[in-house]
């Protein structure tokens, strides 16, 4: 049997016994819903009566930050864009910002369940469809050392590295960072959010080259004001991406309660 043989036997071999390894696993441990305790057919699945709570967003929608618009408006900037439009080009969400998102984004962000990117991936993946087909590189938004040393991962890279998984596009864990800790957004306002920001955010002086001329998907947990989004944004463009856009998993509507503090 010649190398390239083995090669593809130890491979085929590899993924057979990683099959029947989680097949056994699966027997002792039974996936379960990732919002709540009941039995689903895979990890990361939500089941049918909380995929029956879910408020997901779909079109018709704001062409810049995915709120539901009126059918009239499909396709147009809501009154919000139109009147001050964000630095990003086009924004989607996969759910709105409500009890049931904020049981799967809530502990994943911080309660210790990176499992739980998996479980929001797909639901962002098929929300972004259109920005992802376009799209040459995902980045995250990024966390202050100090955060992401007490939580041991950013939540926004791994939904990052999920959706790029799935939608098979490359993903650039590091492209930003957080030059200082920030205060949380979410009891200031729009005037204040931007003055905590101001030069916190700034592309990762070692991946310039890599940043110049690229299509990038900024990915986040919850679009809030956008004002984190923003800042975010602001960095790429400044590093010479050709445009930005942004898929979050959840994004709050008018009367929802607020969750920005990265």
């Amino acid at each position: 049997m010649n190398a390239s043989a083995v090669t593809t036997l130890r491979f085929a071999m590899g993924k057979a016994i990683k099959r029947a390894s989680g097949a056994t696993l699966d027997l002792l441990l039974p996936p379960q819903c990732a919002a709540c305790d009941a039995p689903v057919g895979a990890p990361g699945q939500l089941c049918a009566a909380c995929f029956g709570q879910a408020t997901l967003l779909a079109d018709p929608c704001c062409k810049h930050c995915g709120a539901p618009v009126d059918p009239d408006w499909s396709g147009l900037a809501c009154l919000d864009c139109a009147t001050r439009p964000p630095p990003w080009r086009q924004a989607r969400a996969a759910f709105r910002y409500d009890v049931l998102s904020r049981r799967l984004i809530l502990p994943l962000k911080y309660a210790d369940r990176p499992e739980l990117a998996r479980a929001l991936a797909g639901p962002m993946v098929r929300a972004g469809a259109a920005l992802l087909r376009e799209a040459d590189l995902l980045v995250p938004v990024p966390l202050h050392r100090s955060r992401l040393f007490a939580r041991r991962y950013n939540q926004a890279a791994l939904l990052a590295r999920e959706c790029g998984r799935l939608a098979q596009k490359p993903t650039l864990l590091d492209a930003l960072q957080r030059t200082r800790a920030t205060q949380p957004l979410h009891e200031k306002g729009p005037a204040a959010r931007q003055a905590e920001l101001s030069g916190a955010i700034r592309a990762n002086p070692a991946h310039l080259a890599r940043l110049r001329g690229v299509r990038a998907v900024l990915v986040d947990d919850v679009l809030t004001s956008g004002a984190t989004a923003a800042a975010c944004t602001g960095a790429l463009l400044a590093a010479g991406a050709a445009h930005v856009d942004l898929l979050a998993a959840a994004r709050t509507l008018r009367d929802d309660g607020e969750d920005e503090d990265g």
